[in-house]
């Protein structure tokens, strides 16, 4: 899982409700994480591998879009790594992990392996949120056709940055001038809680405005095409709208049993007493959105597969070949033939459809293509369907 209240574990002088989630059931704990964690991993790698019996046209050229889907995994598979060696350290070495408490201990190793595993668990996951920003970003960008593959260092300067310069400050306060002083006071905790939850929070605000837009985007370009809009090219729109949701849908699943335990916990370090009666009850929502929180942060990664490319199968051809994306058949036509033919329920319009620009024709199906690319859950019926297609 990743929650600052990793980091601050490594506190000796940890607060009071820090102490009250790490110290609940930590074997059951760590077992949940390491269980979700394992399941999560061997999915997603299932999921990303090539299978046996899929369709292999040449896709006309790589996307930013199909690149930042798998770098938001590959940042996933490296998150769970690191919950699951945390976990298995933890519960394997308990009296190791016992030495973090240690104020004035001699041996360094466990606090540098509790905050170097930490940042490592906290890294990760922050840059996914950040990839995640920028294919909202992109998305939006395609359809106004302002972004393309070249665009994909500049989303690796801003994610890797962002999500290093704000680890490191955070952890740099929290830790300031040394972890027997850190937790001391809220100018160490504050910076360090919102340089870890900005990011997530950017995500939840920001991705659904920028996926609404670019769904408003799409219709326009789907109409601007033909000059009408199609019921095939209004379930195109719907699909494209649905991988939106999906998307958001798993984030928000997947991260708001953390922000419902953070505000708990805030809530409870602001009580003279946390062990009064009458914050019995909030001590069991704190606790059980703990134990949520480590079930459903690791299995972000297969989650998103599925949200990204629906269920791949079981089947894995081990050949490595580029699998066909079902949706890229309307701008693949037009890569090989450089023109649309003329639609069949359009013949008698041949002669203003030729006055359509076909460099604007081929720019929004590759847009559209880029926004649904890796989506085998729309099958081949839209394509197949389209007075593109049919033409052809």
């Amino acid at each position: 899982m990743a929650s600052p209240r990793l980091e601050t574990y490594c506190c000796p002088n940890r607060d009071v409700a820090t102490q009250l989630v790490m110290n609940f059931q930590p074997e059951v704990f760590c077992g949940v994480c390491i269980g979700s964690a394992s399941v999560s991993l061997l999915l997603t790698i299932l999921q990303l591998l090539p299978k046996k019996g899929q369709s292999l046209r040449k896709m006309p050229k790589a996307s930013s879009s199909s690149t930042i889907l798998l770098l938001i995994s590959i940042c996933d598979i490296l998150g769970g790594l690191g919950v699951i060696f945390r976990s298995s350290v933890w519960l394997g070495f308990p009296g190791f992990v016992a030495n973090i408490s240690t104020v004035n201990g001699t041996n360094v190793w466990p606090s540098a392996f509790c905050v170097g595993s930490a940042m490592w668990i906290q890294l990760l996951y922050s840059a996914g949120f950040w990839w995640l920003f920028c294919y909202a970003v992109d998305s939006y960008l395609v359809v106004r056709r302002s972004a393309g593959l070249s665009t994909i260092v500049l989303y690796h300067m801003m994610t890797w940055g962002l999500a290093v310069m704000l680890c490191v400050e955070g952890i740099a306060l929290l830790y300031y001038p040394s972890l027997s002083s850190c937790e001391n006071g809220l100018e160490h905790a504050i910076p360090h809680y919102i340089t870890t939850y900005a990011p997530l929070l950017l995500v939840l605000v920001v991705n659904p405005i920028l996926f609404r837009r670019t769904v408003s985007a799409v219709a326009s370009l789907l109409k601007g095409r033909q000059g009408i809009y199609t019921e095939n090219e209004r379930r195109l729109g719907t699909e494209i709208q649905i991988r939106f949701f999906k998307i958001m849908l798993v984030f928000v699943i997947c991260w708001s049993s953390n922000i419902i335990n953070e505000s708990l916990l805030f809530y409870l370090e602001m009580q003279p007493d946390i062990n009064e009666i009458l914050l019995k009850n909030i001590r069991s929502a704190a606790l059980i959105t703990w134990i949520i929180m480590g079930v459903l942060n690791p299995m972000q990664g297969f989650l998103f597969t599925l949200a990204f490319y629906g269920w791949t199968g079981w089947r894995v051809d081990l050949k490595w070949r580029k699998r066909e994306i079902p949706w890229e058949s309307m701008s693949s036509s037009t890569v090989g033939e450089n023109a649309y033919p003329s639609p069949v329920n359009y013949q008698s319009n041949i002669h203003d459809s030729k006055k359509i620009s076909t460099t604007d024709s081929q720019q929004t199906d590759e847009a559209i293509s880029m926004l649904s690319e890796g989506n085998t859950s729309g099958d081949d019926r839209l394509t197949r369907s389209s007075p593109i297609y049919q033409g052809w």
